[in-house]
């Protein structure tokens, strides 16, 4: 496993971990189809959460949150869809979130940003 799949996958853990300690439920993580991969699908109280998550090891090519542009939104999103079909899942409420992870020599960061896009 390369260093960007193992920091990738550290920050997933992370970002699981925080969602959980927050009370949500995990539903999914790492759904693949041929669209894409959505990072993890929760339950936060009635709605589902599509969250995005990006690590980093430092901000020389910006923070975290600045890699969701407009076409990777549009993509989650109809990943979200197409995720609701496969599960058969009818929901009220839906969410999209990023947390963003920022791995230091000195520590980790997390910054969860509700309703991001």
């Amino acid at each position: 496993m390369g260093f960007n799949n193992a920091l990738g996958r550290f920050g997933e853990d992370v970002a699981a971990a925080h969602l959980i300690d927050d009370g949500w439920t995990i539903l999914d993580r790492n759904w693949r189809c041929r669209s894409g991969e959505l990072d993890i699908v929760a339950r936060d109280r009635t709605a589902v959460v599509f969250v995005e998550v990006k690590t980093r090891s430092g901000v020389g090519y910006g923070s975290p949150i600045e890699a969701i542009t407009p076409v990777k939104a549009a993509r989650l999103r109809s990943l979200a869809l197409e995720w609701l079909a496969v599960r058969r899942i009818s929901v009220r409420t839906l969410r999209f979130d990023v947390v963003s992870v920022l791995r230091t020599d000195t520590g980790v960061e997390i910054d969860h940003v509700r309703g991001a896009f």
